[in-house]
């Protein structure tokens, strides 16, 4: 795994089942990782991490009001064929959800997944996240959102089974997802956020 998680102790180093790690998991108020034995807890996020979330998930959820899509926030587990269990930001599923088991906390199917970029975490939500998030036959788009400008990594699975990517910059500017026929203005999605470079904008 990356540096952006710190590797969570467990009595003599010993693997862990995803059993154990599930078992685990259901009983802390903290939120980890999980890989081929080993949990890894996941970073803390800030303000404008949530802002951003938050924008999102209202945005989506009123455009789902007569429709059957589902977005959960935060703390919905999905699991991927390679074994890593983790919590997107953002989650959109489409029909009926599947999940692991009857705990109803580990879905199996998203659609979507958006991730809102850190400095710990960009590298692997670009990359390793990112090749874990393959391999998950239903998935159609990712969404990377910087926190630091109104910059969004767009990436969408065409017919011909590649990914390809699109960069959406400036507040002017729509988020576009075609599998769930929803558009999010970028000056939604960062609504309340006060850049830092004077050049990125600000919102009210």
């Amino acid at each position: 795994m990356e540096t952006h998680t710190c590797r969570v102790q467990c009595g003599n180093e010993r693997r862990l089942t995803a059993e154990e790690y599930l078992a685990i998991e259901r009983e802390t108020e903290f939120r980890s990782e999980y890989l081929k034995g080993e949990m890894f807890a996941m970073p803390a996020t800030n303000r404008v991490h949530n802002l951003i979330t938050g924008n999102l998930c209202g945005e989506l959820t009123r455009q789902f009001k007569c429709r059957t899509e589902e977005v959960y926030a935060t703390n919905m587990r999905v699991r991927i064929p390679s074994g890593l269990y983790t919590y997107p930001d953002v989650v959109v599923v489409c029909g009926s959800p599947k999940f692991d088991d009857d705990h109803v906390d580990t879905l199996l199917n998203p659609l979507v997944l958006i991730e809102v970029l850190s400095e710990s975490t960009a590298d692997y939500d670009r990359g390793t996240k990112f090749k874990h998030y393959r391999q998950i036959t239903s998935l159609r788009e990712y969404v990377l959102v910087d926190q630091e400008a109104a910059q969004i990594e767009h990436f969408a699975l065409g017919d011909d089974g590649k990914w390809s990517l699109t960069e959406i910059v400036g507040l002017d500017q729509v988020l576009k997802l075609n599998s769930i026929e929803c558009q999010i203005p970028l000056s939604e999605i960062y609504r309340k956020v006060t850049f830092k470079q004077a050049d990125s904008g600000e919102l009210p």
